[in-house]
Formats: structure tokens, C-alpha cells, sequence
């Protein structure tokens, strides 16, 4: 836990989740963990009962950035399909006691892992934690959005054209210094959209290990978490940045699995990874992987660029790590271009 980044008066929002939550008494504890760098997030606790609030972070934003109802409409949305996601308990007004809206959650008992080599944990069980997390990802694809009430949930076809132009408007808006591979990964991403030719589902936009909970004994998925850059879109985008992810070097803010021996380690290798998802949905194997994976390269670079930029106007959640950030971006855009020009190959 870590230093509260919202100014306001205990009494004021003790009475207020006390009006709009059943089961709260109380404000007992608010502290804020020190993980993440997008919405701040607080662990609430009222007598014996504990909560997940999370809410936008003060000053100016981005635009379409920390859209927090749009996380508590998600998950509220699939709280009664096979995915695994946490109660939600309300959704504030902007007009809150934080100054910001907010929501408050459920909070889950379980492991969040930030390692995806998972070294605490024995062989014979990481396997079986990769195939929940592909399986997990499979499941949330297989949901018809229109079924649980999302089916305005995000325009529908074109999903990668429009992430393109999304992606580099928050880049340019956010660009310090410029970077020549990413300025050619741009222009590559917007010549190269391949057609829309899986159905529009509802896309996580951040899938990775550490933004799942598992159970106390790993044995499956029990929470999905961070929502905030969800939408309807093409579930390719979310099968290649979670694989894009596991590419990247097992250090710094984003760990991934870079130079290690996969099969040593009881993982299973991107080939089989995917495999896993696409039996799980029942779908072939992917095409246009090349773009797939140089999107999701400079996407991540783009969203580190909003964070450096965030920090830099005084309004990051989690100031650290920013000079890790500055080295990774251009990073990135290397990768991003080098994954466009291999067609995905790693």
C-alpha cells in the first residue's frame, strides 16, 4: 500500500458508502495499492468486510481515457456468464466525495501473479495456469454481446481501423520525443488492417497475467480485473497482446518471457498457447499474426507514452518506473517493426 493520491474528508465518504452499500457500516481503512498506472485503486474496509474502490485520477485526462463506468458496466454485464469477475457494488458520479467518479467492488481472495515465469510456483502447476489463462481469454470470446447487454458496447466492424486511429491519436497526443520506428509502425498498421473476418466480441484490451486473479491454490482463474480499455472488437487483438506480452524481456514493468526455456519451465510455447484458445472457441488458427502482434507492440507503447506523459503534467497514478518507460517506448516501436516485417514470427 502506498500514499492515497485523492484528497477528501473521511466522515463525508464514510457516509456516503454507508447510504449506497447494503452491507457497509462503517469507513474503517482506506489505503491504496501501489501497483498500476492508470486508475488508482484503494482497498476499503468497514468492520470485517473488505472492498475494491477504483476511481478516475484527478487532473486532466486524455480524452476516451479511465473511463471507469465503462469498467463497472462490463463487469457488471458479465457477472452471469461462465467468465470469472467480481461482484460490482456501485458506480459513483463524477460529483463524488473523491472529486472523480468511482466504483466499488467485490474483493477477491486469491493470488495475482506479476511474474509470468512464475517462479514461486512448481512446474507441474504452471502448465495448467497458462492453459486457465488461454482457456479464460476463450471463454470471454465465446460470450454473444448482445446476450448480456453489451451490444452497443463498441461500434460494430472495423475494430482494428479504428484502434489504429485511436491508438495514434493518444500516442500524438501524448509524443515527447519522436521516434522513427514507431512513425513507420503507424504507417505500415494503416496500409496493412486486414479484413474483419471473426465476429465482433467483447475485447478485455489488457489480458495478462497480472490483471487476473487466481485461486488460493492456482487452480483456476477467479477473477478477471482491470477492464478499463475494454470494447467490442476482434478477439485476435486480445489472443496477440497477451502473447506480444510473454515476448517482452522477463524485467521491468511488464515481464515477460523473453530467453527462457519455456518447456523447462512447464509452459507451454506461443504455438501451443494459441492452440489452447483456438480449441477452447473452436476457431483456426489465426492469419495476418504479423499485424496482430505489431499492433499490439505499438498499442502498449502508446499507453506507456500516456503514462510518461501523465507523469510529466504531474497526474501519474504510480510515479514510478517512468524511466523504464522512456527506455521501453522506442523499444517497442523496434519490436513493432520488426514483428510487422517477420509477419509475426518470433
Amino acid at each position: 500500500m502506498t500514499k492515497l493520491l485523492h484528497t477528501f474528508d473521511h466522515a463525508e465518504l464514510g457516509a456516503y458508502l454507508a447510504v449506497q452499500l447494503p452491507t457497509f457500516d462503517r469507513l474503517d481503512t482506506i489505503e491504496r495499492f501501489s501497483d498500476g498506472q492508470s486508475n488508482p485503486t484503494y482497498k476499503v474496509t468497514s468492520g470485517d468486510r473488505a472492498y475494491v474502490l477504483r476511481a478516475k485520477p484527478m487532473g486532466n485526462l486524455l480524452p476516451s481515457a479511465h473511463q471507469v463506468a465503462r469498467e463497472f458496466r462490463v463487469m457488471q454485464a458479465l457477472a452471469d456468464t461462465p467468465l470469472p469477475v467480481p461482484a460490482m457494488h456501485h458506480l459513483s458520479d463524477d460529483d463524488s466525495p473523491l472529486g472523480t467518479q468511482f466504483y466499488v467492488m467485490e474483493m477477491l481472495d486469491g493470488n495475482v501473479h506479476w511474474d509470468p515465469a512464475l517462479p514461486d510456483i512448481d512446474q507441474s502447476t504452471r502448465g495448467g495456469m497458462c492453459r486457465a489463462m488461454a482457456e479464460t481469454l476463450a471463454t470471454l470470446h465465446m460470450v454473444d454481446p448482445d446476450a448480456v447487454g453489451l451490444g452497443d458496447y463498441g461500434p460494430p466492424g472495423n475494430y482494428f481501423d479504428r484502434q489504429v486511429g485511436r491508438w495514434t491519436k493518444q500516442y500524438r497526443a501524448a509524443e515527447t520525443d519522436k521516434i522513427a520506428d514507431l512513425d513507420w509502425v503507424i504507417d505500415w498498421l494503416g496500409a496493412n488492417i486486414p479484413a474483419d473476418t471473426d465476429k465482433a466480441r467483447i475485447v478485455h484490451g489488457d489480458y495478462r497475467m497480472d490483471n487476473m486473479m487466481f485461486a488460493p491454490d492456482n487452480s483456476a482463474v477467479i477473477g478477471v480485473l482491470d477492464w478499463e480499455l475494454s470494447t467490442l472488437g476482434h478477439p485476435m487483438a486480445d489472443l496477440a497482446y497477451q502473447c506480444m506480452c510473454l515476448r517482452l524481456p522477463n524485467q521491468g514493468l511488464v515481464k515477460g518471457l523473453a530467453g527462457m526455456d519455456r518447456a523447462a519451465l512447464g509452459i507451454p510455447s506461443e504455438e501451443d498457447y494459441v492452440a489452447i484458445y483456438c480449441a477452447k472457441r473452436g476457431v483456426a488458427p489465426p492469419e495476418a499474426w504479423g499485424f496482430f502482434i505489431a499492433f499490439a507492440y505499438f498499442r502498449l507503447a502508446a499507453i506507456l507514452q500516456g503514462v510518461i506523459k501523465r507523469a510529466i503534467d504531474g497526474n501519474a497514478s504510480n510515479p514510478r518506473g517512468i524511466d523504464a518507460m522512456k527506455a521501453a517506448v522506442p523499444m517497442l516501436g523496434w519490436a513493432a517493426k520488426d514483428a510487422a516485417r517477420r509477419n509475426g514470427q518470433a
